[in-house]
């Protein structure tokens, strides 16, 4: 293929499945459906941890968590690891970012020759709180999550108002000045991220009565597994809830998948009135999903597919158009597809990442692997990781039993196989093939150790407890909330 400037759009907090082009008959998704139709959409697509720090510091590096040790919301990159930021502005390509990094500093070098509107952690520290594996007490998270749903303004509307504003200023006055290499635009938006309030023009899309309920909310239809009971005891959403509450989040959600979406058509729009449609590739993704009260969960930070699967879509000069790839990939693929796009390749005197670029699996060239994720942060008893091979996904916790599911028969995850004796070599390949990409016990051991270190960085737990607990992280200028 002949090299592209990269347009890289992200939004924070999109389930997969809540797009149209990925089959939601109700949610209104024009601009995502429309570049999934003239380009190529991966229907497993992964984050490599759910929750923000790690996910956006694994697809800034091409490397997984356990690598880079971004364990948790309390650990952000500090551009220490080489990201393809750096690789590209490395051989003289122009790369600069737009919104929400959700770094430790615009002070780092995090491999931008410029970030605009950066939202990176709060002063530098981020989420304190969530450092705390042992002992946890309940968070406060879930009440501010609950309180604030329906309709109206929020500070993430308007900072993403001000991202489409910013971006389109720099197609129409940088990119023209950057013409000798192919340049790499990172545009990152905070919605559909709570808080859950959706401008009246969205909101009004849908009718709170007519949303579905969540599926497997009933306390008799929950899974039950000690990890997962005890994440849902930390975050005790249910204290907050009630069926009103529960169709008001979900039709805020869906509006602002719709807000997110309108956003990013401005952006393509953009693009193409500056004349850089053909020239570009765009590649559309999130950081993790959102439960949004499947399951009797809410947020992300587990590994079932509503906060673990994303939606990746490709599109550009020498991508095909109305494919749909269903081979398993994640967001460490992206280092190396953008890239291939700009016309480098990787720097041969460093490690191999684990990644493969998304135009070879596109264009047919699937190599035999398996996808991880993995999770260490706030509510987690113990590490918890997540393969998926071909039809298959285990979640392997250290000291607990794992869980497995066939996801061609079972996409909703409603039967855990571990236990069935008919799946017992089933499920030891997996375990197999995790420990082929990780020991997780080693990794497990070596988050806790890394952890202690930052709370006694930190002052201990006593002073991080007299830090005011992060509901989310404000848009810039904002107070905490």
């Amino acid at each position: 293929m002949s090299p592209t400037n990269v347009l890289f759009i992200t939004s924070d907090e999109h389930s997969r499945d809540i797009a149209g082009c990925y089959g939601d008959p109700l949610v209104k998704t024009p601009n995502l459906d429309a570049l999934a139709e003239r380009g190529t959409l991966f229907t497993n697509a992964y984050t490599n941890s759910p929750i923000c720090v790690p996910a956006r510091a694994s697809f800034a590096t091409g490397r997984y968590v356990h690598q880079i040790r971004c364990w948790d919301n309390g650990n952000p990159y500090d551009g220490s690891a080489p990201s393809w930021g750096h690789r590209l502005r490395d051989t003289g390509h122009q790369a600069v970012s737009i919104g929400k990094l959700h770094y430790r500093s615009a002070d780092d070098d995090n491999g931008f020759a410029k970030e605009i509107l950066p939202l990176h952690v709060v002063e530098g520290i981020g989420d304190a709180r969530g450092l705390l594996r042992k002992d946890m007490p309940q968070r406060k998270t879930a009440s501010h999550f609950a309180e604030r749903v329906g309709r109206g303004q929020s500070s993430y509307s308007d900072y993403d108002r001000s991202i489409v504003d910013a971006t389109g200023n720099w197609l129409a006055e940088e990119a023209p000045r950057h013409t000798d290499k192919p340049w790499a635009l990172y545009v990152s938006f905070v919605t559909p991220h709570y808080p859950l309030v959706a401008p009246d023009e969205f909101f009004d899309l849908y009718d709170p009565d007519e949303m579905p309920m969540p599926r497997m909310y009933g306390a008799d239809e929950r899974p039950r597994h000690p990890v997962i009971d005890t994440q849902r005891h930390i975050w005790n959403y249910d204290d907050y809830f009630d069926e009103e509450r529960v169709r008001l989040a979900i039709t805020a959600y869906y509006g602002l998948c719709s807000f997110m979406d309108s956003c990013i058509g401005r952006v393509l729009v953009a693009l193409d009135d500056c004349g850089l449609s053909d020239s570009t590739t765009v590649i559309y993704s999130s950081d993790h999903g959102e439960n949004l009260g499947n399951k009797g969960l809410w947020g992300k930070s587990v590994l079932y597919e509503e906060s673990t699967a994303v939606p990746l879509i490709m599109a550009g000069p020498d991508v095909s158009a109305g494919k749909r790839v269903s081979a398993p990939v994640s967001l460490v693929d992206v280092y190396p597809t953008i890239i291939e796009c700009a016309g480098e390749v990787s720097d041969p005197g460093e490690e191999a990442r684990p990644g493969s670029s998304l135009l070879s699996i596109a264009s047919g060239d699937v190599p035999e692997r398996t996808v991880l994720s993995e999770y260490h942060a706030s509510g987690s008893i113990t590490g918890e990781f997540m393969v998926r091979v071909g039809r298959w996904k285990c979640m392997y916790y250290v000291g607990y039993d794992p869980q497995l599911f066939d996801m061609e028969s079972d996409p909703h995850e409603t039967v855990d196989l571990a236990g069935d004796p008919e799946h017992a070599v089933t499920l030891a390949m997996c375990e197999a093939e995790l420990r082929k990409i990780v020991d997780p016990e080693a990794a497990n051991d070596l988050a806790f150790q890394d952890q202690a270190a930052r709370i006694e960085e930190l002052g201990g737990i006593d002073v991080i407890f007299q830090r005011q607990e992060l509901g989310f992280t404000p848009a810039p200028g904002q107070p905490i909330e």
